[in-house]
């Protein structure tokens, strides 16, 4: 995918989002420079790409800390509100695609091939 070229606050707008506005659109807008006249809305919807990429580096740049909230439970087990904490910390890294993986084995001991239905709705 090409990079977009963004304008000098657009730029200033993703810098700022998940840092000094907290993910306040209406902040990031405000320190980017924009006028209070500009919709909040067409900044987000042109931006919504780069806005998806910027949560998911802003989750991988949390899991860390997610991961030592889990193994501090370990050793702190009785800490007031742990499984609060420990849920979000499950809960953010699963986001992250860093959570638990399940695995499905599709195996057959004939060795044969099997055959599926179409699915419903399909015109195949």
């Amino acid at each position: 995918m090409a990079k977009k070229n963004l304008t000098e606050n657009q730029q200033r707008f993703l810098e700022v989002l998940f840092d000094e506005a907290g993910g306040d659109v209406v902040r990031a807008k405000q320190l980017a420079g924009y006028s209070d006249n500009t919709p909040t809305r067409l900044i987000v919807e042109a931006l919504k790409d780069e806005i998806a990429d910027a949560t998911r580096t802003h989750f991988a740049r949390s899991a860390p800390k997610a991961v030592m909230a889990l193994v501090g439970a370990l050793s702190d087990p009785t800490e007031l509100g742990i499984k609060d904490k420990m849920a979000a910390a499950k809960d953010l890294l699963d986001r992250a695609g860093l959570g638990k993986v399940e695995k499905v084995d599709v195996s057959s001991s004939s060795g044969g091939i099997f055959y599926l239905p179409p699915k419903e709705g399909t015109n195949e």
